[in-house]
């Protein structure tokens, strides 16, 4: 059972839940910029005034116990109110936000860029993981603050730490060789790609979000999808292994321009992938509501939320009417 000390040291609680994520003592104290010996010092000096063991520490794993798993949605949500009272209390915040864009041709490129010419005493640090799923630990452990995606393509589901807020549909796309016969199409129809194969980047998990939604889109419609293939880093080397392997690509509306290719939307029906801006909860800085401001401004401009008649959307976003908060 475990014994509550009203004088809890809310860093005794942060060395906590960092093990609590990493399940490593070596990470967590690399993400806490700490010796791994005072980290676990810390870990045994909150079991000592919990009264009760925490972690399960073999050769090989750490596991949370029962007393652990318990205490951990408490300790969260301590940290939290713990931030957001600083936050509050803090003046000006100095430090740079750094918002993860995935890419140059990107939602969220264009929403940094609308907050950046809004607010231009606020510094915005661009960053570029390749998708969502690669992106949500760091968010997590603070290294980024921002990010964009399909957040309900996180798996097993977005993290209770983690807030978002609808952003766009995009259209889905194919990038093709301009030789190849469909190209002659301003549209492509989802049939007529029955028999092609599509690079979605399978086997890449920091973009498992997207591979899903390409699988969920390609069920039934006899289009296979690329075997896996290790993460392309950079314009550069995606241009080489695409020419290459003379890939056609699942890719969206924003994308970038590659020269000896084509990009086409797909439509009968219209496939979208669902946008979210995304960010750990109880941050608080006037970056963060610069870029909630610009998307809601890009939003109201362009109608990025809105759904064309017969639209797919993929599970679970289709199930609940499309993107929620």
């Amino acid at each position: 059972m475990v014994r509550v000390n009203r004088d809890i040291d809310p860093r005794l609680l942060r060395a906590f839940t960092a093990v609590a994520d990493e399940l490593h003592f070596t990470r967590a104290a690399a993400r806490l910029y700490v010796a791994q010996q005072a980290l676990s010092r810390d870990i045994r000096r909150l079991e000592r005034e919990l009264g009760a063991e925490l972690f399960v520490r073999t050769t090989r794993q750490v596991a949370l116990t029962a007393e652990g798993e318990r205490l951990l949605p408490y300790a969260r949500r301590a940290l939290e109110a713990q931030d957001e009272l600083a936050a509050a209390f803090s003046g000006a915040v100095e430090r740079p936000l750094l918002v993860d864009i995935g890419a140059l041709a990107s939602t969220g490129n264009r929403v940094l860029t609308e907050a950046r010419r809004a607010a231009p005493e606020t510094e915005l640090v661009a960053r570029f993981h390749s998708g969502l799923a690669g992106a949500a630990p760091e968010l997590l452990a603070g290294r980024l603050d921002v990010s964009f995606g399909r957040v309900h393509g996180l798996v097993p589901a977005p993290p209770a730490r983690l807030a978002h807020r609808p952003v766009r549909y995009e259209r889905i796309a194919v990038l093709l060789p301009e030789d190849h016969p469909l190209t002659r199409h301003d549209q492509i129809p989802l049939s007529a790609l029955a028999g092609e194969t599509l690079y979605a980047a399978r086997g890449n998990r920091a973009t498992a979000e997207w591979t899903d939604l390409a699988a969920q889109l390609f069920a039934g419609r006899g289009i296979a999808m690329a075997e896996p293939f290790p993460e392309i880093e950079g314009e550069a080397e995606f241009l080489r292994v695409v020419t290459k392997r003379r890939w056609s690509v699942l890719a969206s509306e924003e994308f970038m321009e590659l020269p000896g290719t084509v990009l086409r939307p797909l439509v009968d029906p219209v496939p979208l992938s669902p946008v979210s801006i995304v960010w750990r909860k109880g941050l608080r800085h006037p970056g963060l509501d610069a870029l909630l401001t610009a998307a809601r401004t890009l939003g109201t401009a362009h109608h990025w939320l809105h759904r064309p008649p017969a639209s797919w959307l993929p599970r679970p976003e289709a199930t609940s009417g499309g993107l929620t908060d």
